[in-house]
């Protein structure tokens, strides 16, 4: 039978480290506990509190007392802290004040134990859960809020988790990769599980008041769990291909519109070219050179070697993207939407965006055809690990 570690971050609870070990103490279950280890970012008494009863407690305890310059992460580097040193095959990790009640434990190790799961959630929103701890309508207000906002943004991953906002859950060790883990403020679970693909089993808990000392809770971590949020889901986008691929896309579209300019310019002005000629010139200049730079940088995993081919009808469809954009602005003609500037610039702008959408997708449909992988690599992987892939 595995057994756990119990992780706990605290700062500033001298009043709740001895009651929370008393009642650990007394827990008894399948697997047992390994050690606690109290991870302290305190500047009170928390640190002596925990040596003195580290010496009479049944099980050990353990300190890792982090110094100011080395509280990277606040209470979520804390429990990345914890999590690297442990050596169980499971690590609990729940407050130290108390609001996680300690004899939920053995319910969510009976959960990890005798499951299928990665992760074990006490959820406060699952049927038989309560957020009665919470000191207010409007803590409880922000905490559904932002909960909601999380699943909103994270809506694969976080799929089977109704409170990715906890701090009281167990995680298999294997199952996490501690060096992917960016800890900031108080929401380590919501990075855990967007950055690691987990089973997850909720266990209902009911969230108790605090015995002693003050909450954590702040407009400061507020704006923090906001900036969290922000930052995981613009890490998260940007590490899927497509994400790279329309940045890409749209730095080569910027390029091509400059050269194509410049150059019309360049053989109008100074070479006194006729506009028509110096048009179908600057123009076929910038799509050969599209093609290059989409097939080198934005495509180069997907490109062929059949170049002749593909600049052929990587040409066809540019054509149709122009044909697009110049029948948005006959359409706005034919309707008498040209006697402004702003009529005219509103036009070009659809044209545009209706030809960059139709660009972006028909070029990576019908000329960088290669696949992303070889096709016997996503043959050999695990079903769920590639619908977590092609979705996320």
């Amino acid at each position: 039978m595995s057994s756990v570690t119990i992780v706990v971050p605290t700062c500033n609870e001298s009043g709740n480290v001895a009651e929370l070990v008393r009642r650990l103490g007394q827990l008894t279950f399948s697997g047992g506990i390994d050690e606690v280890i109290f991870v302290d970012d305190s500047s009170d008494g928390t640190p002596a509190v925990i040596t003195e009863v580290s010496a009479g407690s049944p099980m050990p305890v353990r300190m890792m007392h982090r110094e100011p310059a080395d509280r990277v992460g606040g209470l979520s580097g804390a429990v990345v802290a914890g999590l690297a040193a442990a050596d169980s095959p499971w690590v609990l990790v729940m407050d130290g004040d108390l609001q996680h009640p300690p004899e939920d434990v053995p319910r969510l190790m009976a959960a990890a134990f005798d499951g299928d799961a990665d992760t074990v959630v006490a959820s406060r929103y699952c049927a038989g859960g309560e957020s009665a701890g919470l000191s207010s309508s409007a803590r409880r207000l922000v905490s559904t809020a932002s909960t909601r906002l999380a699943s909103l943004l994270f809506p694969w991953r976080l799929r089977r988790c109704t409170d990715s906002m906890t701090g009281f859950f167990a995680v298999r060790r294997e199952a996490v990769d501690v060096e992917t883990l960016r800890p900031r403020g108080f929401k380590i679970l919501l990075e855990i599980l967007v950055r690691n693909p987990l089973r997850v089993v909720e266990v209902p808990f009911i969230f108790g008041e605090r015995v002693s000392g003050e909450s954590k809770a702040s407009l400061r971590q507020g704006v923090r769990f906001v900036v969290q949020l922000a930052t995981l889901r613009w890490e998260m986008w940007w590490a899927t291909k497509r994400a790279r691929e329309i940045l890409t896309f749209g730095v080569v579209g910027v390029a091509n519109l400059v050269l194509d300019v410049g150059m019309f310019n360049l053989l109008v002005l100074e070479f006194g070219r006729e506009a028509i000629a110096a048009k179908f010139v600057s123009t076929s200049v910038a799509t050969v050179a599209s093609y290059f730079m989409n097939r080198h940088w934005t495509w180069r995993h997907r490109a062929r070697s059949r170049v002749h081919r593909e600049l052929a009808v990587f040409t066809l469809l540019s054509l149709v993207a122009l044909a697009v954009a110049e029948g948005c602005l006959w359409v706005s003609h034919s309707l008498g939407y040209s006697s402004t500037l702003a009529d005219n610039i509103a036009a070009n702008g659809v044209g545009l965006a209706i030809g960059m959408v139709w660009r972006f997708w028909s070029f990576r449909k019908w000329v960088f055809t290669a696949p992303d992988e070889p096709a016997e690599t996503a043959a050999a992987a695990p079903a769920q690990q590639r619908v977590l892939v092609e979705v996320d």
